[in-house]
């Protein structure tokens, strides 16, 4: 019997030191809270565990799954990306600030 590299004669005197420190009523006590909380200790672990495997699964699926690329409604999407008209300004219709500000100067002179 070997536990966490302690042997039976090891484990008998830390039951012995035990039991002459908390005395006979509080060491069932304390050996019930301890295999408690190795319980959960335990649960916790299993828990983490599981998850962990779950979350290898479904990326290894993910991975060995082929990528498929759909567009959802190809006519839609064509015809937005084509304008329907495209215009270019006439020279009347572009007026840079620069010759604005020197058509009012010459027009108050």
């Amino acid at each position: 019997m070997n536990i966490f590299g302690i042997g039976l004669p090891e484990m008998g005197l830390i039951m012995v030191l035990a039991l002459l420190v908390f005395g006979p009523k509080k060491l069932p006590e304390i050996g019930r809270s301890l295999g408690k909380a190795i319980r959960g200790f335990q649960e916790a672990s299993k828990e983490f565990q599981d998850e962990f495997k779950k979350e290898a699964e479904q990326i290894e699926k993910t991975l060995s799954q082929p990528m498929q690329a759909e567009l959802e409604n190809p006519q839609k999407s064509l015809s937005a990306k084509v304008p329907e008209a495209v215009t270019t300004p006439t020279d009347a219709e572009i007026i840079t600030p620069i010759e604005d500000d020197a058509v009012s100067a010459s027009q108050q002179s």
